[in-house]
């Protein structure tokens, strides 16, 4: 889990960083349409070193003291735009004002970017960090133009604070005039928008820790149950979920013949890796197939198509899962017979029609599957494999449902009486 949030972290600082490239594309653009030739230079130098401040701390985005360099350059960021707000161009780059009036421009709100681009790090402190930043070294710059011997002040004129209305205006109006009520108004209004985006970050990390805590839930509950299970419980689990319901799914039994004599001459070792062999493949190959791993049953598995779904070809994914496990088996032989180790021999069942599919067994136990006439028959395909000398059974009502392209794979057809039946079923076999 947690190594899922830090992920989620980085990408958020990825994406912090390509925003704030964006932010300095446009801004640069806007300073060369409005500010006049050769002074836009001097602002492009500025967005230059801005862009290197943000490229530092992304370049070390894994460092183990990653987010102390973050804020630290967060601290440099704010140090830099307020400076370039403030401070005039260089002489002969500017117009010969006083410094005072460049604190009467709406540049102050280009500070405020920097919180957003805070915000998209799904961390709540870095945006207060950034907030309190901003509000520090903004009053600090704009105190020390406030303090210069040539600051005109309400303070320094109305010596009984009284001034007229035209007094006053005359004041307001002189280009060396400061006034601390902006300066309150602005930041009282950064504080105000760092703690609500604060809050709003801090809910948005708590969606992606709850979102993250699902993810790692169902990975684990992934393990014991099979994928599709666990996806619809997560995505059900206030709904209801293994209510029994009849649906039509195809069951495919699937079994390693001889596994028992196998395991007498290899050992309890080996045969545990043998089993975890087939095992590991069988799953992937059902898996690939959109099937259901119902259960493992010592040396075979059972599996269903369509009984989550709700998909209409269960029975064709049924035969190609099939299919593909035998060409899984024979890859997997001719691996080990060229270590010397004995072929594998795996015998496939697989028959559709309607069962019932839920939760079964007590409140403290309880197991996902489906039960009907068709596991029976699915079962007793598997075993008639022996009989037939043919690797895969399927029933004749499966393999027309399937349709020609998988009927196409099997040799034989013929009538077959179960045991445990008296009516035949016509069965097909693929050698």
């Amino acid at each position: 889990m947690a190594e899922n949030v830090r992920t989620a972290e980085l990408a958020g600082l990825a994406f912090a960083f390509r925003a704030r490239a964006v932010a300095i594309v446009v801004v640069s653009l806007w300073l060369l349409v409005l500010v006049p030739w050769p002074r836009d230079l001097y602002y492009l130098a500025v967005a230059a070193l801005f862009f290197v401040l943000g490229t530092v701390p992304y370049a070390l985005r894994r460092h183990r003291h990653a987010w102390a360099i973050k804020l630290v350059f967060t601290v440099l960021d704010v140090a830099l735009m307020t400076a370039a707000i403030i401070v005039p161009p260089p002489a002969g780059l500017g117009v010969d004002w006083p410094i005072q009036t460049r604190l009467r421009t709406p540049e102050f709100l280009y500070l405020l970017l920097l919180l957003g681009e805070a915000a998209l790090t799904y961390r709540p402190l870095a945006v207060l960090w950034t907030g309190t930043w901003i509000a520090a070294i903004w009053s600090l710059g704009v105190w020390l133009v406030y303090a210069r011997a040539d600051s005109v002040r309400f303070a320094t004129v109305a010596h009984d604070g009284r001034l007229s209305a035209e007094a006053s205006l005359r004041i307001f109006l002189d280009p060396a005039y400061v006034g601390l009520t902006p300066l309150w108004t602005q930041v009282i209004a950064t504080g105000l928008f760092t703690l609500l985006l604060a809050i709003a970050v801090w809910r948005g990390r708590g969606l992606l820790l709850a979102q993250v805590r699902s993810e790692v839930v169902r990975a684990d509950l992934a393990r014991y149950v099979s994928p599709d299970v666990a996806d619809a419980l997560s995505a059900r689990a206030h709904a209801g979920f293994g209510a029994p319901q009849t649906r039509v799914v195809a069951v495919l039994f699937a079994d390693v013949v001889g596994f028992t004599g196998m395991s007498e001459d290899l050992g309890p070792e080996r045969a545990f890796a043998l089993l975890r062999g087939f095992r590991e493949r069988s799953c992937k190959v059902v898996f690939r197939h959109a099937g259901t791993l119902d259960k493992f049953l010592g040396d075979g598995f059972m599996a269903t198509f369509g009984g989550l779904d709700g998909r209409g070809d269960a029975a064709a994914r049924a035969i190609a899962c099939a299919l593909d496990l035998q060409r899984e088996i024979d890859a997997w032989n001719a691996k080990r017979t060229t270590r010397g180790a004995a072929p594998v021999r795996v015998a496939v069942g697989v028959h559709c029609g309607p069962v019932v599919i839920g939760n079964i067994g007590a409140d403290q136990r309880v197991e996902f599957t489906v039960i009907g006439d068709v596991v029976n028959v699915a079962s007793r395909l598997e075993a008639a494999t022996r009989e037939l000398n043919g690797r895969i059974v399927a029933s004749d009502c499966c393999l027309a449902a399937a349709g020609p392209e998988a009927a196409a794979h099997f040799t034989r057809a013929l009538p077959l009486t179960l045991r445990g039946r008296l009516q035949p079923i016509v069965v097909h076999v693929a050698e």
